[in-house]
C-alpha cells in the first residue's frame, strides 16, 4: 500500500486550493480525483453542447425523498464545479458569521469569526486573480488589501444599468470576478472576454479555476501527484476508530489502497457526507465522525432564481456579469428580514432556450426566442437557504444516494423578485416583463441545481451538535479534514466559492503546522 502525507480526495475549490497550498511543503501528497481532466475542444464555448446536450454534466444517479431517481447537475472534473462556475467570488458578509434572523429562522453561527478568516480571503483573492473595487458595496466587509486586480469594466449597457440603478437610489457596485483578463494589455491577457463564461468551461484558460490556479501548480512540485478516474469508495480506521489508516480506491476497475498521516475530504456537500456514510464500522456505526448524527443533515444550496428581464433596447453585452448589488441583503429598506443579493449572469443565448419550454415568451407571444435573447438583461436572485436537520444527504446498504429537501425562506425569496420587478420601469425594461430562465435552473427537479451546495459536514465548538472543530478536523478522528462547502453551518446569500477557498487557506496553515512544515508555503499563495 502506497502511503503519503497527505491524501486529498476531491480538486475543486476546496482540494485544489489545499493542494496548492501544501505543495511547497516537500511533504509526499496524492490527489484524487473521480473525474478526469475536462477536455479542452470546440464544445466548451457551444451553448447547445453545454446547456442542452449537458456536454459536461457527469453520469450520476441521486434519489429525492420520494425516491424518484434524477440526474445531478455536477461536475466531476480535475477542479471540480469552478471548471464551469461563473467565477463571482464574494467574501460574506462579516455580520453571515454570527447569528441572524430570517423569515423562517435562525441562521446560525460559525465557530470563528470573519475576523479569523479576512487574511486568508486576501490570500484566495490574490491566488484567484480577483477583481473588484472595495468602497461600492454598502454591506462589503472589512477588507485588509485592495482587490489585487481592479474591476471588470462594464460594457455600455450594464454601465447604463448601473446608472440608472444609482440614479433612482440604490448601491450598485463592480462584482467581485475571477477571470484572467487584463484590459490594460489585451494581448497578453489570458481571457478573451467572451460570451461563454458563466456555466462554460473555458477553452483557453481564462478562467479562475481550481485547475488553472489550484492543481496545475501543486503538479509542478515532485512531491505531489494526482491520480484521475479515481472514486473513493471507503475510509478504513484503526481497531478504536480514532483515526482513518485507509483510503480505498476504485481506479481502472479494481480497488486500491492508500495510506496517509492526514486525509482530506473535498468531494462536495453531497458526496463527502456520502463518504463518510458509507464508511460506517463497528466503531462508527451510523458512519465516520457521526456520533453527533449530523452527518448529511443540515443541507442547503441556496434559494435561487435566473431570470431575465426585457430592454426596450438590444442588449450587444458580451460579459455581462461585471455588476450585483445588495440592498437587501439585510434586513431594512422596508423589510424586517434579508431578502438576499442580485448579480448579473452569463448573457443569455438563443440555443439556451432550445430544446425547453421557456416561459420567457409565453406573455410575450411577438418575441422570438432570438430576440429574447438579444433584448435580455440576466439576473442571478440568491436568497440564504437555513440549514435545517430533515434536509440531508442518506446512503443505503447499497451506497443510493437520497437527498432529502424542502425549501426555506421562500417568501422573502418571492420578495426579492418582486422587488426586482418593481424596479424595471426605472432601468429602461419592459415593466411586465421578468420571466425565470429555465436554461441556468436546468432541471425541474429542484434538488438537481446543485452548483451551490453547503452544509452535510457542519463545523462547531460543541461535538454533540457538530461534525467537525474549529479547524475542519473531524471530532471523532483525530487525523481526518474536511475542506469543502460541506463545513458551512451557513451558507449566506452570495456564492460560496470565495469562502470554501479561504478556509481551505485557513486549515492548510493548521495542517502545515501539524505536518512540522510552518507557514513557509503560504508564500506560494
Amino acid at each position: 500500500m502506497a502511503e503519503y502525507d497527505v491524501i486529498i480526495i476531491g480538486t475543486g475549490a476546496g482540494g485544489g486550493t489545499l493542494a496548492q497550498h501544501l505543495a511547497p511543503s516537500g511533504k509526499r501528497i496524492l490527489l484524487l480525483e473521480r473525474g478526469d481532466w475536462l477536455p479542452r475542444e470546440p464544445q466548451n464555448w457551444l451553448a447547445q453542447d453545454v446547456f442542452v446536450d449537458n456536454r459536461y454534466v457527469s453520469e450520476d444517479t441521486w434519489y429525492d425523498e420520494k425516491g424518484k431517481p434524477f440526474q445531478p447537475q455536477i461536475h466531476y472534473f480535475v477542479g471540480g464545479a469552478t471548471k464551469l462556475y461563473g467565477a463571482a467570488l464574494y467574501r460574506l458578509r462579516a455580520e453571515d458569521f454570527g447569528e441572524l434572523r430570517h423569515h423562517d429562522g435562525i441562521s446560525p453561527a460559525w465557530p470563528i469569526s470573519y475576523d479569523e478568516l479576512e487574511p486568508y480571503y486576501t490570500k484566495a483573492e490574490q491566488l484567484y486573480e480577483v477583481h473588484g473595487a472595495r468602497g461600492e458595496d454598502p454591506t462589503e466587509p472589512p477588507a485588509s488589501a485592495p482587490y489585487p486586480l481592479p474591476p471588470v469594466s462594464h460594457e455600455p449597457r450594464i454601465q447604463q444599468l448601473s446608472d440608472d440603478l444609482e440614479a433612482a437610489g440604490y448601491h450598485p457596485f463592480h462584482a467581485p470576478c475571477g477571470i484572467r483578463l487584463n484590459e490594460a494589455n489585451l494581448p497578453y491577457s489570458a481571457c478573451v472576454r467572451c460570451a461563454n463564461c458563466d456555466g462554460f468551461p473555458c477553452a483557453v484558460h481564462g478562467k479562475s479555476d481550481a485547475d488553472v490556479l489550484g492543481v496545475r501548480p501543486a503538479l509542478e512540485h515532485g512531491n505531489v501527484e494526482l491520480l484521475t478516474n479515481a472514486t473513493a469508495v471507503k475510509l478504513e480506521t484503526n481497531s478504536d476508530g480514532t483515526a482513518v489508516t485507509e483510503v480505498v480506491v476504485e481506479h481502472e476497475g479494481e480497488l486500491e489502497r492508500f495510506g496517509a498521516d492526514l486525509v482530506v475530504l473535498a468531494c462536495g456537500a453531497a458526496n463527502t457526507a456520502k463518504l463518510l456514510l458509507v464508511s460506517a464500522n463497528d466503531e462508527h456505526p451510523q458512519g465516520l465522525a457521526n456520533g453527533s448524527d449530523q452527518v448529511g443533515r443540515n443541507y442547503m444550496f441556496h434559494n435561487s432564481q435566473a431570470v431575465l428581464a426585457l430592454s426596450h433596447d438590444e442588449n450587444p453585452t458580451i460579459f455581462q456579469k461585471t455588476l450585483g448589488l445588495n440592498d437587501f441583503y439585510f434586513a431594512g429598506n422596508g423589510n424586517d428580514y434579508p431578502l438576499g443579493n442580485i448579480q448579473m449572469v452569463g448573457k443569455s443565448q438563443a440555443p439556451m432556450f432550445h430544446g425547453e419550454k421557456p416561459g420567457e415568451t409565453k406573455l410575450a407571444p411577438h418575441w422570438s426566442l432570438e430576440m429574447v435573447a438579444k433584448h435580455a438583461i440576466d439576473f442571478w436572485l440568491s436568497t440564504e437557504d437555513l440549514p435545517m436537520p430533515e434536509n440531508r444527504v442518506t446512503v443505503d446498504p447499497d451506497g443510493k444516494l437520497t437527498l432529502a429537501y424542502t425549501a426555506t425562506n421562500d417568501t422573502p425569496k418571492k420578495e426579492l423578485y418582486k422587488q426586482l420587478h418593481s424596479m424595471l420601469a426605472k432601468l429602461r425594461m419592459e415593466p411586465d416583463h421578468l420571466f425565470h430562465r429555465f436554461a441556468y435552473m436546468k432541471n425541474e427537479i429542484p434538488v438537481a441545481g446543485v452548483a451551490h451546495q453547503a452544509g452535510t459536514c457542519r463545523m462547531g465548538a460543541d461535538p454533540a451538535d457538530s461534525v467537525l472543530n474549529a479547524d475542519c478536523r473531524a471530532h471523532e478522528l483525530d487525523n481526518l479534514y474536511v475542506v469543502d462547502t460541506s463545513v458551512f453551518p451557513s451558507i449566506g446569500a452570495v456564492n460560496p466559492a470565495l469562502t470554501a477557498m479561504a478556509n481551505s487557506l485557513r486549515v492548510g496553515d493548521h495542517l502545515l503546522e501539524r505536518l512540522g512544515a510552518g507557514t513557509h508555503a503560504a508564500a506560494a499563495v
